[in-house]
């Protein structure tokens, strides 16, 4: 941050621009529809009607539909569209866009938040094009629908969370869909806009305990106690205090300067029923088969390993399953699908948040009890031969043959380059190098002829989702 004469610093001014609906309105394009007349919703028509719908159009929020609901929420009178989703299509779409931007901005001055948001650091562009941030936003969302008739939205203020929240909740009330707040404002609209959980980095479950103290809006944050803050979030309440106050004092070059002190590899997948303990045992043993290869393309060792199993309701489903039930074309392992009704898929009681994404509880979805565990390792290792006993070992102890399972979760811990492996006196060096000829050999094919190119006989088992899960991008249809 630069600083002007008399020591006072220089005010950064942020653009957070985000691609209105952005997988649906890539459809609608390619259609020739417009995405604020046409009703289509992204999602897969060969999933069952619980299915999440990854984006709808504007057209269909006017009606009263929420995003990211499920299709047996859409009521039965209205017709629309659905869309397959085509996950790498989008990617290719958002790389375009990406790109156009940087014919503006430099890529230090860029921090791409997700495939369809980011944060634009403008300060240094304003004077270079003689223009105001508003002007300066519009410039890039105009440039944007010209080129790929993609409807942008942007907010703009002070530091990335005024900016970000200026995207979230002020641009959607006016005209030109640019959204500003500096600090007056921010206390004048947003302290006490509610639901909280539209304010960004506050979700259901920190509103719930937020909740306690009869804290429903950031200016009930602002008035409340540090000391219960720190007591009831720890470390976090810092970002608690300092958004509520409308400060963030991380910058994008300080985002793109992190380099975080330990390095990890994480895997996890929601399942799309109720598993029995030795189905979760298979999907687990096909995500450390997929995680131990990336070790080795990465050339990395790890001395660290972590399960997470979350249950769902009730005992364990009947091991002999109707092959029905593991119809690809009817039930998808990456359907995050929960039970709804009857008391099941959500907590009884409690509160609920309306928001952006629908009605949810505070808990959220599928806010299970769950099981698992983390275990030190006796040495650096990428070998599958090594790690998968250990795996299976940290299973058996820590999950509960009873319970039915929904979602398994595995971690390698302190990653180091592979000259940093470590051996014991039992080590077979002769047979660690063979395997790791083999992974190698493993990776060439699949990188060559696709992931499914070469399986182990434990994706063919009930219950395994391997072969699906390499067919998508982001859990969703390539």
């Amino acid at each position: 941050m630069c600083s002007c004469k008399g020591g006072a610093v220089a005010q950064k001014t942020y653009i957070c621009i985000d691609l209105k609906t952005f997988y649906a309105s890539v459809e609608c394009v390619d259609r020739g529809c417009d995405p604020f007349t046409t009703n289509l919703v992204v999602a897969d028509p060969d999933r069952s009607h619980t299915t999440i719908c990854l984006a709808i159009t504007p057209a269909m929020k006017r009606l009263g539909i929420h995003n990211r609901c499920r299709i047996f929420e859409i009521p039965p009178g209205v017709d629309y569209i659905m869309a397959k989703p085509r996950m790498r299509h989008y990617m290719e779409v958002s790389a375009q866009i990406y790109g156009i931007y940087l014919e503006y901005v430099s890529p230090e001055d860029i921090h791409a938040y997700s495939v369809d948001e980011c944060f634009i650091d403008a300060t240094p562009y304003l004077k270079l094009y003689r223009q105001t941030a508003r002007g300066f936003a519009k410039t890039l969302m105009d440039t944007v629908r010209s080129r790929t008739g993609i409807y942008a939205t942007a907010g703009i203020g002070p530091n990335l969370f005024l900016a970000k929240v200026a995207l979230d909740i002020t641009a959607k009330h006016v005209d030109d869909g640019i959204g500003e707040l500096d600090q007056d404002e921010f206390r004048r609209t947003i302290w006490r806009h509610r639901p909280i959980t539209d304010i960004w980095g506050i979700g259901p479950g920190i509103a719930t305990r937020l909740a306690k103290y009869h804290v429903e809006d950031l200016m009930g944050v602002a008035a409340l106690d540090e000391s219960i803050l720190y007591r009831e979030f720890g470390v976090n309440a810092e970002y608690l205090i300092d958004h509520a106050h409308g400060i963030e004092p991380c910058t994008i070059a300080q985002i793109h300067a992190y380099r975080p002190q330990a390095t990890s590899l994480m895997n996890g997948q929601v399942l799309s029923r109720d598993y029995s303990f030795e189905e979760a045992r298979t999907v687990m043993r096909e995500m450390v088969d997929t995680s131990v290869l990336d070790l080795v393309e990465r050339k990395v060792v790890c001395d660290q390993i972590s399960l997470y199993v979350g249950y769902g309701r009730g005992e364990a489903p009947n091991r002999n399953i109707p092959s029905t039930c593991i119809d690809f074309k009817t039930h998808s392992a990456l359907d995050d699908t929960v039970m709804i009704g009857k008391g099941r898929g959500r907590m009884q009681g409690g509160p609920l948040f309306r928001g952006e994404h629908g009605t949810r509880p505070a808990t959220g979805y599928g806010a299970f009890e769950h099981g698992g565990g983390q275990r030190k390792l006796s040495e650096r290792t990428s070998s599958f031969k090594s790690l998968m006993p250990c795996f299976d070992q940290l299973f058996d102890q820590t999950i509960d043959p009873r319970r039915a399972i929904r979602r398994v979760n595995i971690g390698f811990g302190n990653l180091l380059p592979e000259e940093f492996a470590t051996y014991n006196l039992f080590t077979d060096l002769e047979a660690e190098a063979e395997e790791r000829s083999l992974q190698e050999a493993v990776l060439s094919v699949k990188q060559r002829y696709g992931k499914n190119a070469l399986l182990k006989g434990t994706s063919f088992k009930q219950g395994a989702t391997g072969r699906e899960r390499n067919e998508q991008v982001g859990g969703h249809r390539a």
